[in-house]
C-alpha cells in the first residue's frame, strides 16, 4: 500500500500491534491507542515528514464498539481525530502523502495527552473540542473559553445536550397537510393533542428541572431511540351499520 505501509511500519514501532491502519478512497487513516496518541503524532512529524497540521475534533460515538478487544465498550465515549499531511514544494495536491490518525477515549474519562508540544496550531483546536465535546487534553495549553459565552453550561456536540431552541420553536414536521399556523397553535393550546416533537428532541421527562430524590433519566436515551411517539391512541369503534332491507315484499 506504499504510504499507508509506511505509516504502518512507523506506529508499529512505537504502539506495537495495537496499531492498525485502513485506506479508503486514497485515505490513509492510522487507529492508535489513546496512551500512545502523542508518541505516535510526533513520530509522523519528526520520522515521516507530516510537518503540516490540519485539524484536530472529535466525534460522540455513543454506544460504539472500541477497536481494542482488551478495553471495555465506548459506552457513548468518542473518537479523537486529527489530519496531518507530509508536504513539499511544488508538489501537486493529488501527490500529497497525509493521514487521519484517530484514537477513542471513555465518556467516563474522557483524558487524552495534548499535542501541542507537537504541533501549536492545535492549540485553537484543542480548546474547540473541549468546549464542544468535554474532552480534557493534559499537558497543552489553558482549555480556556473559545467559541461559547463564559456562563455557557454544557457541551453542545455530545448527543445527550438538548437544544432548548429546538423544543420551543415550532418545525414544519407539526403541521398536517392543509393547517396554518393558527391551527397548529390552537390545536397544541388542545389538551387533548400532543405537542409534536422533532426527531431527536428529547420529551419534557427526560430533560429539564426535576423534583427533589426524583431518579435521573437516561441522558441518551433520545439519542438512541427511535422518532418521537407518544402513546398509541384508542382508536374509536366503528358503528354497526344495519343491514339494508330487502328488496319487495312478500306476496299478498
Amino acid at each position: 500500500m506504499g504510504w499507508a505501509s509506511d505509516v504502518l511500519e512507523l506506529g508499529r514501532v512505537i504502539g506495537g500491534d495495537r496499531v492498525t491502519v485502513s485506506e479508503e478512497l486514497g485515505q490513509v487513516t492510522l487507529t492508535v491507542p489513546s496512551g500512545w496518541w502523542r508518541p505516535i503524532v510526533a513520530a509522523l512529524r519528526d520520522r515521516a515528514g507530516c510537518g503540516y497540521f490540519d485539524w484536530l475534533s472529535a466525534v460522540d460515538e455513543a454506544g460504539g464498539p472500541t477497536p481494542y478487544a482488551d478495553e471495555p465498550d465506548l459506552a457513548g465515549g468518542f473518537r479523537v481525530v486529527c489530519h496531518v499531511a507530509a508536504l513539499s514544494p511544488g508538489v501537486r495536491r493529488t501527490a500529497v502523502r497525509d493521514v487521519l490518525v484517530q484514537t477513542t477515549v471513555t465518556r467516563a474519562e474522557p483524558v487524552l495527552d495534548s499535542v501541542v508540544a507537537v504541533y501549536a496550531g492545535a492549540a485553537w483546536h484543542e480548546r474547540e473540542t473541549y468546549e464542544m465535546f468535554g474532552i480534557d487534553f493534559r499537558g497543552g495549553v489553558a482549555l480556556d473559553t473559545l467559541l461559547l459565552p463564559d456562563a455557557f453550561e454544557g457541551h453542545p456536540l455530545r448527543k445527550e445536550f438538548v437544544l432548548a431552541s429546538r423544543v420551543v420553536k415550532p418545525w414544519p414536521g407539526a403541521k398536517e397537510p392543509g393547517e396554518s399556523d393558527h391551527d397548529v397553535a390552537a390545536a397544541d393550546a388542545s389538551p387533548g393533542r400532543r405537542r409534536m416533537r422533532p426527531p431527536g428532541v428529547p420529551d419534557a421527562e427526560q430533560w429539564g428541572p426535576r423534583e427533589p430524590g426524583s431518579p435521573a433519566p437516561d441522558p441518551l436515551a433520545h439519542a438512541t431511540a427511535g422518532p418521537a411517539s407518544g402513546p398509541a391512541r384508542p382508536r374509536r369503534a366503528r358503528k354497526a351499520t344495519p343491514p339494508a332491507p330487502e328488496e319487495g315484499g312478500a306476496d299478498g
